[in-house]
């Protein structure tokens, strides 16, 4: 008589979620406040590993407000490409000590990669996309992949390429939850005033949105609030929201490519 068949371990590999339960709560959702949708979410603990990405931008302090004040021990995720403006570093001090937010954590470029990738600390100026994916998208990548879910920042008046942004969605498997899709500027403004936020210190000099110091100018009156982010390059999106797709990595170093 024959052994019986081995029995082969499987990896269940189905996401967390799915598009069904994404529309599913949008329906469950629709018109209610931001503050109770968020204590929902936080009450019924339906959401797994759940942590806020920041970039502790212009706008950040409102999500970051919203959150804490429903449950302060979130994690807060801040990816540290180390071009960051130190304007920016401080005002992520501020708000945490501020808000009182428990659990801040830091993520980073893999040294290895820059040495391999960027070694002069350059890419950024010959290629944004390039740069954007290891000192940016990769690290994110990094401090999700134990996440079930992630709460992100995004509204759709910032820029045309971010219109009609679902409070949920699905990304990659996980949930993906955009409190603030549908805000506009001046709720944004009536927050920070009736709470009395700090501001980002550069948003007074003109920095309407604020990411890496050498990608990032001030913005000009009448412009896209992004318009100062990479500005002169068919770019708007740093590839953590949107696909981009970064240049062949024929030649890393840079050392032929134009320095603008």
């Amino acid at each position: 008589m024959g052994e019986p068949a081995r029995k082969i371990d499987t990896i269940d590999v189905r996401p967390d979620f799915t598009q069904a339960d994404a529309d599913a709560l949008n329906q469950r959702f629709e018109g209610i406040g931001t503050s109770e949708m968020l204590k929902t979410l936080f009450d019924e603990r339906q959401l797994g590993e759940v942590a806020v990405v920041s970039s502790f931008g212009t706008e950040s302090a409102v999500l970051l407000h919203l959150v804490a004040a429903v449950d302060p021990t979130i994690p807060v995720t801040f990816v540290d490409t180390l071009k960051m403006f130190p304007e920016t570093l401080e005002y992520r001090d501020t708000l945490v000590r501020t808000l009182g937010i428990k659990n801040s954590n830091v993520v980073e470029p893999s040294a290895a990669v820059l040495a391999e990738k960027d070694e002069n600390g350059l890419r950024w100026s010959y290629d944004p996309d390039g740069c954007c994916e290891i000192r940016k998208v990769e690290p994110l990548a990094r401090a999700k992949a134990g996440l079930n879910s992630w709460i992100s920042g995004r509204k759709a008046f910032q820029s045309v390429t971010r219109n009609n942004i679902p409070r949920f969605e699905i990304d990659d498997g996980r949930l993906k939850i955009n409190p603030l899709g549908d805000w506009i500027k001046d709720d944004l403004e009536a927050y920070f005033e009736e709470h009395d936020l700090p501001r980002h210190p550069l948003e007074a000099e003109g920095y309407l949105s604020v990411g890496c110091a050498p990608c990032t100018s001030k913005v000009k009156p009448g412009e896209d609030p992004r318009a100062g982010r990479w500005r002169g390059w068919d770019k708007s999106e740093c590839g953590i929201h949107e696909d981009v797709t970064p240049l062949p990595d024929a030649d890393d170093s840079g050392a032929n490519d134009p320095i603008f």
